[in-house]
């Protein structure tokens, strides 16, 4: 079952719930039970999600012992989403009192963890008390960083192409090998010519490259479709862009009946997006994939292990995940970008045309309208 004891019969029921839909014995995962999807549709729960719901009910179980959520919420699940027990919930949740390490205790929710647990709280609401309409906090819209302006974005693909050009006996950035930067400069091309998220980025195959490097295809995530599919639903549908975003949500207390009615028709007309998209690699950036691709074949060809090694980004140096050569994941690409932007970013410091890139790779992406190739 759920590998521990519950001291409230609601907190118990809540884990038996969770368990049917994210069962904790990975044998029997493929038979979990389908859940509410945004649209209508129902689907089976990932591995992150189901690591959230059961976030969610330890965070329940420590709510429910205080004083501030109402006694009854300790006697049934139905009774922790009426408003009184959210309320009390949520208030805690947000100032950080529900932590699971003591050392966090006190420190407040981000937003973006925030959001989780509140669309984790959804999801519970429909498992538990699918019949309720359950009010769901309403959270404020993040404000976003700036990105980079189209002119800054012509520089820095100069500037990029240029040092891919000059291949590996060009100045290096301070503390960053001439294979970080080869992986570097891969990376932010890529990212500028298709505006890859940093999953999306990390997820690239060898075979999503066309020959020549002429082309990547990227697996697009519906759950993070672009915003001109919103709005391209909101046109459909005759609503603003806002009342599409609530619904593919799930927020459908935000929303009349007749609203969600008309966006998930919207939704029913639109052709589904590919599997793959494809889009065009400028020249500068095949050099630098070349080059990549070049470093990553050396390093590759040293790893002591068969299989695994039909990733595009691989590790230049031994980690706890194994030896060099081992294929990136998101967190680990996410810190190589970080790290070789901020080189990067020393050693042009005062270069003409150089505008300091971002460290964040979201704030580069955000700044790029690709368009994919028409099939």
């Amino acid at each position: 079952m759920t590998g521990r004891t519950y001291a409230a019969v609601s907190v118990r029921q809540l884990a038996a719930v969770v368990e049917r839909v994210a069962p904790r014995d990975r044998a029997v995962w493929e038979s979990r039970e389908l859940v509410a999807a945004a649209g209508g549709a129902r689907l089976q729960v990932s591995r992150q999600r189901a690591d959230q719901l059961w976030m969610v009910v330890g965070m329940w179980d420590r709510a429910v012992v205080r004083d501030e959520v109402p006694d009854r919420a300790r006697r049934s699940a139905s009774q922790l989403f009426t408003r009184p027990a959210l309320r009390a919930f949520w208030a805690l949740a947000e100032a950080g009192e529900l932590r699971f390490r003591p050392e966090d205790v006190g420190r407040a929710l981000p937003l973006a963890s925030q959001r989780i647990v509140r669309d984790v709280l959804g999801i519970l609401a429909d498992l538990v008390v699918p019949e309720r309409v359950v009010a769901l906090p309403v959270l404020g819209q993040p404000e976003l960083k700036a990105t980079v302006p189209a002119r800054d974005r012509a520089a820095l693909y100069r500037g990029l192409a240029d040092m891919a050009a000059a291949g590996p006996s060009a100045r290096d950035g301070i503390g960053m090998s001439a294979a970080e930067r080869a992986r570097l400069l891969a990376m932010v091309g890529i990212v500028l010519d298709s505006g890859a998220r940093e999953g999306e980025l990390a997820a690239l195959r060898l075979d999503d490259l066309t020959d020549g490097q002429a082309a990547v295809g990227l697996r697009r995530r519906p759950q993070r479709a672009a915003p001109s599919r919103e709005e391209e639903i909101a046109a459909i549908a005759q609503v603003h862009p806002s009342a599409v975003k609530d619904i593919r949500a799930g927020r459908l207390e935000m929303r009349s009946e007749a609203t969600r009615q008309r966006v998930l028709a919207a939704m029913a007309e639109l052709k589904p997006l590919p599997e793959v998209e494809w889009y065009a690699l400028r020249e500068g950036t095949r050099v630098a994939v070349r080059q990549w691709l070049t470093v990553r074949e050396q390093v590759v060809e040293a790893l002591p292990l068969e299989g695994g090694r039909s990733g595009l980004w691989v590790t230049l140096a031994a980690s706890k995940a194994g030896p060099p050569g081992i294929t990136m994941r998101p967190q680990g690409l996410r810190k190589a970008y970080t790290k070789g932007i901020t080189a990067l970013n020393l050693v042009m410091a005062g270069q003409y045309g150089w505008a300091p890139l971002p460290t964040r790779m979201e704030q580069l992406r955000r700044a790029v309208e690709a368009e994919p190739l028409a099939l």
